[in-house]
């Protein structure tokens, strides 16, 4: 028995030492590749070129600044453990409720957006969504209800999600492939600090003032935003970017 082992082991370990300088051959006997030498740029210059697209293409600059201003000002996410204790009086229960109704919104908007997108008159419908986040958010400023409460963050969540949407397409079209990226780099830098800024902003403003006058300061300013952008940008309301889409 030990020796039909010992046999055995002997046969497997040949195999395998067989196997292992058959692969060597065949991949040394493999053409080798070549690629083309990519032109690398510096990370300034790259973002300084973004920068300059973004600044004169004017639908791509106004819908990066709509989105950042509303972030930055009318988020009330910081707060919601303020409302939930003091003001709706609610305990962590009602503060989970808070918490998930905007993505609730979210969420069955962006179902109902496979069904009917937002693309024809794009650039008005983003206006219509991001002054609706503002209404909403002073909606949810003044309710001492739960429900109400629970309903003015989940229209926050909905309008978001369609002015993301909108966002989202114009800056896939709008840029030339060799720019896709990097106007991409910028308006995540934009996006990621703008949603901690907003957060700072939102604590400050209710320490010094009152969580409802800092949420209703959040929810004007958006709505400000949105009044200056449509007497700026009216040449845009006809904007269908649907066909853009299909090409």
């Amino acid at each position: 028995l030990i020796s039909l082992i010992s046999l055995i082991s002997l046969i497997s370990l040949i195999s395998l030492a067989v196997l292992l300088s058959l692969c060597f051959l065949l991949v040394n006997l493999l053409s080798k590749r070549t690629f083309p030498k990519i032109e690398t740029e510096r990370v300034l210059q790259s973002l300084g070129e973004g920068f300059h697209f973004i600044a004169k293409t004017k639908i791509v600059l106004w819908a990066i600044s709509l989105d950042l201003v509303s972030v930055l000002f009318g988020g009330v996410i910081a707060l919601l453990p303020i409302f939930a204790e003091d003001i709706l009086k609610i305990g962590p229960e009602g503060l989970g409720y808070l918490r998930a109704a905007p993505s609730i919104g979210a969420l069955i908007t962006m179902i109902a957006l496979t069904r009917f997108p937002p693309t024809r008159h794009a650039w008005r419908n983003m206006l219509l969504a991001v002054a609706g986040f503002g209404l909403f958010t002073l909606l949810f400023a003044y309710s001492n209800y739960l429900w109400l409460s629970l309903f003015a963050l989940a229209m926050t969540g909905a309008c978001d999600s369609i002015s993301v949407v909108i966002r989202q397409t114009i800056l896939q079209i709008y840029p030339p492939e060799n720019m896709r990226g990097r106007v991409a780099a910028v308006n995540g830098m934009f996006v990621s600090s703008s949603n901690e800024l907003g957060a700072f902003e939102s604590g400050l403003a209710a320490k010094y003032l009152d969580p409802v006058i800092a949420t209703v300061f959040g929810g004007s300013m958006t709505l400000l935003v949105v009044a200056l952008s449509w007497a700026k940008t009216k040449e845009l309301f006809g904007v269908d970017i649907t066909q853009a889409e299909q090409k």
